[in-house]
């Protein structure tokens, strides 16, 4: 029986970014420097597959650091913690490890040089999200106020709106933060910018190529856990830019192919904490009931990457 055509675009980049790269490499290099287990305070990565491999290997996760047994080896996840966990840690005398993204620890520096000058600190950020919880714990309780929404921006009570700046998650649609900003700068004149943008490289590129492709598909498939913010960010560009049915799928299994049996083109990414052997299990799974034609469309060629802790650089 001829197996009906299907195109699948291929968004790049996705999948990996030098962020996630380094912080599994740390959980991976801990385990041969000092055995398993080796903890982890937090998911290193929102990523179910990533999280299981790396249990697999002995890395045990924890919520808290009172989780952690005397003398054993702790990471902090690639989010960020607040200061007071490296301050707990160093009480113990625990072996920790900071794997916090380098472009997270940019927003963290941002945001203590702004609080020495006397700067309140605006926050643009999800409530909750690890990240955003490690960045305001960067500074003493009521330094930082969290906006989320342009309704967040016009219900704010800035006492001296002169001494004002703003930072931002890493990891938010890039069209919604603009918006924000823009509010931000109506109401605020004088509200001082980061002097590099704070979200991202591959925030900013994955969302790019879910905006070049979303417009020539019928349906978006993006790879990545329900958790992870710059995942579901990708599901809403696809909506926002002209593909109505995008879905999340943490893999191949999630997917009810029955939906997508009339279509004729398929949009296919990963967010910046999926691994590539993903896509493919997506791919082979596509090509069990279509004929499938592959087209990637390329917006950026990243190469960045991120030294690892020199106490695991040998």
């Amino acid at each position: 029986m001829t197996k009906p055509a299907l195109k699948i675009i291929l968004a790049q980049p996705r999948g990996f970014c030098a962020g996630v790269d380094r912080a599994i490499e740390i959980v991976e290099r801990a385990l041969v420097k000092f055995g398993a287990p080796v903890y982890v305070r937090h998911e290193i990565v929102h990523n179910k597959y990533v999280l299981e491999d790396l249990r697999k290997k002995g890395a045990i996760f924890v919520k808290e650091l009172n989780e952690v047994p005397e003398n054993m080896p702790v990471i902090f996840s690639a989010h960020g913690v607040p200061k007071k966990v490296p301050q707990e840690a160093e009480r113990r005398n625990m072996i920790y490890i900071d794997a916090t993204c380098p472009l997270v620890s940019k927003v963290h520096h941002e945001a203590e040089a702004h609080h020495r000058h006397g700067k309140k600190i605006i926050l643009i950020g999800h409530a909750g999200h690890p990240e955003v919880i490690g960045t305001m714990g960067q500074l003493p309780e009521g330094a930082v106020v969290l906006v989320e929404t342009l309704a967040d921006v016009a219900a704010l009570t800035i006492s001296e709106p002169e001494n004002l700046a703003y930072i931002t998650q890493t990891t938010l649609s890039v069209d919604d933060t603009k918006n924000i900003v823009a509010a931000l700068q109506a109401r605020f004149p004088q509200i001082a910018a980061p002097k590099k943008e704070d979200i991202c490289y591959a925030t900013t590129n994955r969302q790019a190529a879910v905006q070049e492709i979303a417009p020539r598909v019928e349906a978006m498939i993006v790879i990545g856990s329900r958790n992870s913010s710059n995942s579901n960010r990708l599901v809403e560009v696809a909506k926002t830019h002209g593909c109505h049915d995008a879905i999340l799928v943490d893999s191949a299994r999630d997917i009810d192919w029955e939906k997508f049996k009339n279509i004729k083109a398929l949009g296919l990414t990963a967010g910046a904490s999926a691994p590539e052997i993903l896509v493919q299990e997506v791919i082979d799974a596509a090509k069990q009931i279509f004929d499938v034609e592959i087209e990637t469309v390329t917006l950026a060629n990243e190469n960045v990457t991120f030294k690892i802790p020199r106490v695991l650089a040998s």
